[in-house]
């Protein structure tokens, strides 16, 4: 397509989209100009709302489920609505096309219980590494952070004097979020461990591998998968999870959803809105085992 180069520019250096956003949208949109069978001098004007029902078709009879489908049209749509702003085109054919409905999951989250059980009697190892992995399922769960936020803290952006930490979220939206005393006397022993493993290390990241490099996401997820292991038999352990228990255990407590969104970095209530789901299925478990007539 002869716009398709300065879109993918667009969303990567403008609109700061993270590179695997960018290239799953540079994907689902070749997907669908191969479908059109569209070279690529094409002219985007010739795609109209019939064309995109009939791919959505194609990608219902080839088994894709209707949150795929749902994230492929958004692509599609962000694509022409580029163009729009562009002033290459004046309608955006998508916003006349239906997309399928999709069964909200529940976020699935670590009880309490749980978390007590891994942070109070799960041995991390007196080394850096084992400090280190403690640390990272500590920041998690207390901060809510993405994995990509963890990956990419700075030692300077924890203030352990207003005991805050500063992170830099999607679409580089930065946001600060509050820190307990205990967590920040954590940070502060962690800082100890890593300047005795790695002396005169000139690394500016939080975070560092067992060679004193920036931790990568493959290792974070495997630190995580592994000690959520030895305390849940839940299907998913990854740190999204520990994301997910940190929102479900402050609504629990009483925490203002309002204040969650902000915490999480959530750009409107309705995302940070899944957690009131959660809470209301274990208002409906205690209603059934406390009320005589349940």
């Amino acid at each position: 397509m002869r716009h398709f180069g300065g879109f993918l520019q667009y969303i990567k250096y403008i609109r700061h989209y993270s590179p695997h956003t960018a290239l799953s949208y540079q994907r689902d949109l070749e997907q669908f100009f191969s479908f059109c069978s569209f070279d690529a001098e094409a002219e985007e004007s010739l795609v109209d709302s019939r064309m995109i029902r009939e791919w959505m078709v194609q990608l219902v009879e080839s088994g894709h489920s209707a949150r795929t489908i749902n994230r492929k049209v958004s692509a599609l749509k962000s694509y022409f609505r580029y163009l729009q702003k562009e002033g290459i085109l004046a309608v955006n054919p998508v916003n006349r096309v239906l997309t399928p409905k999709t069964e909200k999951k529940l976020p699935v989250f670590v009880s309490e219980d749980q978390m007590d059980q891994l942070l109070d009697h799960v041995e991390f190892g007196d080394g850096y590494a084992g400090f280190r992995n403690r640390m990272i399922i500590e920041t998690f769960y207390c901060t809510g952070m993405r994995l990509s936020e963890l990956v990419n803290l700075r030692v300077t952006d924890t203030d352990l004097l207003q005991q805050t930490v500063k992170v830099l979220g999607k679409r580089r939206k930065e946001r600060i979020i509050p820190l307990d005393r205990e967590f920040c006397n954590l940070v502060q022993q962690y800082l100890t461990a890593r300047s005795d493993a790695f002396p005169g290390s000139g690394e500016e990241w939080l975070f560092l591998t067992d060679s004193g490099k920036k931790v990568y996401s493959r290792l974070v997820y495997r630190v995580v998968h592994g000690y959520l292991s030895l305390v849940t038999t839940a299907d998913k352990k990854s740190p999204h999870i520990l994301r997910h228990t940190f929102a479900t255990h402050m609504l629990n407590k009483g925490a203002d959803l309002n204040a969650i969104k902000e915490l999480l970095g959530h750009a409107n209530l309705s995302a940070t809105e899944v957690y009131t789901h959660n809470t209301f299925e274990k208002l409906k478990s205690v209603y059934k085992q406390a009320h005589p007539r349940a």
